[in-house]
């Protein structure tokens, strides 16, 4: 950034899928925006994340307005990535393989059935399938497979060509990136936001803030007492894999106790995800790799013949009740668009849309309000 000072109209803090969706959509809506990142765009959480947009698979009988929330943000899937493709010029490798859950004992199996009755309960689509069944679908499958469901609606992205993809389209749409640019504290003026101040001394002017920045949202200085949100980190280890045989070992996204094995459609795959407390630690542990190696192997003996690409560990971004904190927060123009989780890429339509909208001016979607960022303190959380 040239010179002491600059302004406009949208600063968002993060340049990860959630950040540069939600800069690309404001950019739509007529506002200028600049994006600050501290490293480069979609290299943290984005870059380890698999990619699974399954809000179907991932449904939880606690969690019914997250599930509406996914559904959503699936429905937009498709349209979302015709119109990134001709903004960006890029292909985010979006594919619609479906997903197969799979059970290797008699426990997984009776945790199936439960599964299945849920989601028949709502009235989601699923297909109970006979061990015979599901190995027809994936004949590479284990013979000792037990049970399967099949949920045809459930698809992914690669979330790396994601990012760079919403990248392109949010520069050739006006955008200013600024990487390597770290936020380092909110100003507050008469009691709202006026803009931010780098690390470097140089102030950011802004109408208005949005804090993208995943698991490190809650680091920014200069919110006053109530104003910040509780997010923690979730550390996952992850696997890139590919097949030297190519494509054809896996058509489903696979979904297991307690991992996964997501195709890519080219023969690579991603194979994950740890879920651990374990603060912003990113080593790669030996035991973590085996158990998700062992898992997968049990499952697909093929894997066995997969070539190790990367071993990473990323961090996620948490919150108290694992739901994602979106829209305006405590102090006028300052907004919030993290707590992840899990369900980054999944969510990233639905809350770019969301955002850009407040951004612009309208009135909170009834579908957000459950991720109201005030929740929180409203509920006496720690903020």
């Amino acid at each position: 950034m040239s010179g002491q000072s600059s302004s406009t109209d949208v600063a968002i803090i993060g340049g990860g899928a959630i950040g540069l969706a939600v800069g690309w959509r404001a950019l739509q809506r007529g506002l200028s925006v600049t994006l600050l990142e501290r490293g480069q765009a979609g290299q943290q959480t984005s870059r380890v994340a698999a990619g699974m947009i399954a809000p179907i698979a991932e449904a939880h009988p606690a969690e019914p307005a997250l599930l509406a929330l996914a559904r959503e943000s699936a429905r937009l899937y498709p349209g979302f990535v015709e119109e990134l493709i001709e903004a960006s010029g890029q292909d985010p490798l979006y594919r619609r393989f479906g997903t197969l859950l799979v059970a290797r004992d008699g426990d997984e199996a009776a945790a199936l059935e439960r599964e299945f009755a849920f989601r028949q309960s709502l009235g989601l689509p699923v297909r109970r399938l006979r061990a015979s069944e599901a190995r027809a679908l994936e004949p590479a499958l284990a013979p000792t497979l037990r049970l399967g469901l099949e949920i045809p609606d459930d698809h992914a992205i690669d979330p790396r060509a994601l990012t760079s993809a919403l990248q392109a389209a949010f520069e050739r749409g006006g955008g200013l990136l600024l990487a390597g640019t770290e936020a380092s504290e909110l100003i507050i003026d008469a009691g709202r936001v006026s803009g931010i101040r780098l690390a470097g001394g140089e102030l950011l002017a802004a109408r208005q803030v949005v804090v993208a920045a995943g698991p490190w949202s809650a680091q920014l200085r200069g919110l006053p007492d109530g104003a910040s949100v509780p997010i923690r980190p979730v550390k996952g280890q992850i696997l890139s894999l590919h097949d030297p045989a190519g494509p054809g070992l896996l058509e489903h996204v696979l979904r297991m106790q307690p991992g996964y094995l997501v195709p890519r459609g080219d023969g690579r795959y991603v194979l994950g995800a740890t879920v651990e407390e374990r603060g912003y630690d990113t080593t790669v542990t030996v035991q973590a790799v085996f158990e998700l190696l062992r898992d997968a192997v049990e499952l697909v003996p093929g894997a066995g013949e997969l070539v190790i690409d990367e071993l990473v560990a990323g961090i996620r971004p948490g919150t108290p009740d694992n739901a994602p904190i979106l829209g305006a927060g405590a102090i006028p123009g300052l907004f919030w668009a993290t707590g992840h989780y899990r369900h980054g890429i999944l969510l990233t339509p639905v809350t770019a849309e969301l955002l850009a909208a407040q951004l612009a001016g309208e009135d909170p979607s009834e579908l957000a309000s459950p991720f109201d960022p005030r929740r929180f303190a409203l509920e006496g959380a720690p903020a």
